[in-house]
């Protein structure tokens, strides 16, 4: 390759033959492809054969209904989809927008697509990294790699170091030349472990297998119900539209419309919560989740450097304050400096502000609760500037106005340090020196005592090990302006050592105790120095303050050095490949797993995991692509919210197919012993269907909508293969299914003893004993968060009256209109419906607690709720 660069010619050339350099964008979903997975469903396509046989029957009203239910979902999950796939579309920006080549020995500027292998790339600050390179030059150069590493401190690139694509220079410049683009590149081979198909959620399986369940109980019910029929000596012309009615009442078709709307409302709540959706069925996984495997950078910390503590030879000192703002206190001891305790600490950072190339920006709109003070240059550096600012110095621009800067060595990796020479009123030399304890602590440059050199060095170990970055600054004074920088760096004072870290979040404790309280178990998964992660693991809760066991790192990973990986807690300096394996592992195991993540590495796992959540407010392209659920916030504790959410939907869920099934089951069973105590035909196909169109239609739908149950988050979360109606609901529903049985066959049994229109009693009765245990199985009961529920209670109520004394439905359900003496029997039956709902929910909550069995690392505790 030529100093100039490419020619145009050439890089068209290469261009047309290699393609542009891009990771293949994910293929767009077409509608009808959309909308053919929805109708895939087992539930829509027993709804799809309960139209037909309505069709068949000749009740053209149920069939619109159904095929109402089955639009209203389908358009639901497809719209759902679609827009979420648009709001990420928005948060997305390419991962290198633009680059600065040179081209016929001309620098020009042009798409970051358009890069071609062996293009020469020309990089300063701010810039982010077109395409996989080696340097030829470099000048003091750091580039942030944590997108791609984890890795939190930006690393020191010299000559020969190669560049990942996507990485961000935070300092210095350099000259590099292009050896891979698009798939070929690091982020390529990344995105490529992204590719095949989501498995289905636990709730599209549990639900998939109860409609194979309907789907059979329903044509067993039709041919035992007509063959019945035809041994009493019914026609069976009536036989079999009742047959068929009561196999379309058996079906609860509602049910898909209550999921979509509780999977909707949820993915709505979610997002006032910061939370984006961008499948529905992530929704109820939320509530499923029993590990939770988070990144460290950016969700457990705050993503900024912060000094923390300084150590002088005359003191310690913390820092306090929120990110790079230059506000905060410095106190020992918990209690505020005084004059002469800060002053050593003011002459450190002072030094430490003017051996320094940074700059904060302050926030553009201060008043603006996500606008914050930002770095311009080295983190570590800006930093520096805010705990200056913290300890009473003067502004960065006076400081250095007061103290011009006259000769510098910029850091770089060999020496390990950065110095710089300044001007002073007096007219002397001021000598600023920072860099690495291990070379700033050497005899030859300061002139300090062996004691306080060795205590220094005690000092730094303790630090490091806690797992801050530690940076020594030393100073000193000259007559006059030295010859040159190494001249200055001799006999300089020791001013003392500086702790650097990324801090924990101050929700990180709280949310993680929130896990735990949850039956979930947090695991941390970071591409840092294992010290670092154990520092950060011990001060957030995750790991015993004297824990070393509990930290592996992804060297240790490699070599196989632990056979159960689900028994670490911490994993430190792991790979893509290493994060899959642990996911693997806990998926064997049977738990249901979300992963957190922002960066191109976190891609793969996002995808693996069962709920892969991605940070929307710095995460990159493939992490967004590849995620479940995207953070609008990067806020940790918005994850535990959106499990709470899930919770709530899968809740609800189970409560309208106990509500709905109990209906059923007991309309079944009316039908068949009804007979049996002088009862001939209890209901007609009309009035069955009247009953199912009101009790699955609003009020079923209504059920979708109610709040979380009290205590939600003091449960385990239910174990992965447990039936939708495990844990104590098919018990409930039998349960509810015999008391409105009993209570709907004595109220007609008793009105046909006293000459009262017994079928229509029995009308009235079943479908307000259903009405009944909808409102019997709130959680809540007297809750305002769901109007909707008791009003849709009332509008049912009111159909049913209207089903009695309005005599267009009269004629069309063979009704008769009833007295006080029938409506009372009806009544009876309400509220014993009513009644069994709310005995039969607090027994079982009280027997199986809120879930039956445990999910991996936790313990059932039983709860009420």
């Amino acid at each position: 390759m030529a100093p100039s660069g490419l020619t145009e010619a050439e890089a068209e050339r290469r261009l047309a033959e290699r393609g542009r350099n891009e990771v293949a964008p994910a293929q767009p979903v077409a509608v009808y492809n959309r909308v053919l997975a929805q109708l895939r469903d087992p539930l829509i396509m027993v709804l799809l054969g309960a139209a037909l046989m309505t069709v068949v029957i000749g009740d053209h009203p149920d069939a619109v209904v159904i095929a109402l239910v089955i639009v209203f979902n389908t358009t639901v999950g497809v719209a759902q989809e679609v827009r979420a796939d648009h709001a990420v579309a928005a948060l997305s920006a390419m991962s290198a927008p633009g680059a600065r080549v040179v081209r016929d020995g001309v620098p020009r500027e042009l798409p970051a697509t358009m890069v071609v292998q062996e293009d020469v790339l020309l990089l300063s600050e701010g810039d982010i990294v077109a395409a996989d390179a080696r340097l030829t030059e470099a000048s003091a150069l750091l580039v942030d790699e944590s997108m791609l590493t984890g890795e939190s401190v930006p690393v020191d690139k010299s000559r020969d170091s190669l560049l990942s694509a996507g990485t961000v220079v935070v300092r210095g410049r350099g000259v590099a030349t292009v050896t891979a683009t698009g798939g070929a590149s690091a982020l390529g081979r990344i995105a490529a472990l992204l590719e095949g198909c989501k498995e289905p959620t636990p709730l599209q399986r549990r639900l998939a297998s109860l409609g194979r369940i309907l789907a059979v109980a329903t044509v067993v019910l039709c041919v035992l119900f007509f063959a019945m029929g035809l041994v009493r000596g019914l026609p069976a012309s009536t036989m079999a539209v009742t047959a068929i009615s009561l196999a379309v009442a058996a079906v609860p078709e509602s049910l898909p419309a209550v999921v979509t709307l509780a999977l909707a409302l949820g993915a709505h709540r979610m997002a006032a919560r910061h939370a984006l959706v961008r499948r529905l069925p992530a929704v109820e996984t939320l509530g499923s989740v029993s590990v939770l495997a988070t990144d460290k950078t950016g969700t457990l910390t705050e993503g900024r450097m912060v000094v923390q503590h300084v150590w002088t030879p005359r003191g310690e000192a913390d820092l306090f304050g929120v990110g790079y703002e230059p506000h905060g206190d410095v106190r020992t001891e918990n209690r505020p400096l005084t004059p002469d305790e800060l002053a050593p600490v003011r002459e450190l950072l002072k030094a430490a502000a003017l051996c320094n190339d940074a700059s904060l920006n302050p926030p553009r709109q201060p008043t603006s609760e996500g606008d914050r003070w930002t770095p311009v240059g080295d983190p570590m550096e800006a930093a520096l500037l805010a705990a200056a600012a913290k300890a009473g110095c003067t502004d960065r621009t006076i400081l250095r106005r007061t103290y011009p800067r006259t000769q510098e060595a910029p850091f770089d990796s060999s020496r390990k340090r950065m110095t710089t020479v300044h001007g002073t009123p007096t007219g002397a030399a001021l000598v600023c020196l920072k860099g690495a304890p291990e070379t700033v602590l050497n005899s030859v440059i300061l002139s300090d005592g062996s004691d306080l050199i060795r205590g220094a060095r005690q000092q730094a170990a303790l630090m490091a090990s806690r797992g801050f970055r530690v940076l020594a600054v030393a100073a000193g004074e000259l007559r006059e302006q030295p010859e040159s920088v190494a001249r200055a760096e001799t006999q300089l004072r020791l001013l003392g050592l500086v702790a650097i870290s990324d801090p924990p979040k101050p929700t990180a404790v709280a949310t993680l105790t929130a896990c735990r309280e949850a039956g979930i178990t947090p695991v941390l998964i970071t591409g840092d120095h294992p010290a670092t992660a154990r520092a950060i693991a011990q001060r957030v809760g995750l790991v015993g303050k004297y824990d070393t066991s509990q930290v592996l790192s992804g060297q240790d990973l490699a070599a196989g050095r632990v056979d159960d990986l689900t028994t670490i807690r911490v994993f430190a300096r792991t790979d893509p490949q290493q994060k899959l394996d642990i996911i693997a592992a806990w998926r064997t195991r049977g738990a249901i797993t979300a992963m957190t993540g922002d960066g191109v590495n976190d891609g793969p796992a996002l995808r693996e995991a069962d709920i892969g959540v991605a940070m929307g407010a710095r995460g990159t392209e493939v992490a967004r692509q590849a995620a479940d659920l995207v953070l609008t916030d990067d806020e940790l504790s918005t994850v535990v919210a959106a499990i709470e959410e899930g919770r709530r939907v899968y809740d609800n869920i189970r409560r309208f197919l106990v509500y709905g099934l109990a209906g059923g089951t007991a309309e079944i069973l009316v039908m068949l012993i009804g007979p049996l105590v002088g009862l001939p035909l209890p209901l007609r196909a009309g009035q069955i269907l009247w009953i199912n169109l009101l009790t699955h239609g609003l009020t079923g739908v209504a059920m979708g909508a109610e709040p979380v149950a009290p205590k939600a988050m003091h449960r385990p979360p239910r174990p992965a293969g447990q039936h939708i109606l495990g844990a104590g609901a098919w018990q409930r529903l039998l349960v509810l299914a015999a008391a409105v049985t009993v209570a709907c066959l004595v109220c007609g049994a008793a009105a046909h003893a006293c000459g009262l229109p017994w079928q229509s009693v029995l009308f009235l009765a079943l479908l307000g004993a259903q009405l009944g245990i909808a409102l019997g199985l709130r959680a809540r009961l007297l809750t305002k968060q769901n109007v909707f529920m008791p009003g849709a209670v009332a509008v049912s109520a009111l159909a049913a009256a209207a089903a009695l004394y309005f005599p267009p439905l009269q004629s069309l359900l063979e009704t008769e209109p009833l007295g006080w003496s029938g409506i009372a029997l009806a009544a009876a039956a309400a509220f014993t419906g009513y009644v069994a709902a709310r005995i039969s929910r607090s027994a079982f909550s009280r027997k199986s607690g809120s879930w039956r069995g445990t999910s991996p690392g936790t313990k059932v505790r039983r709860r009420q709720g």
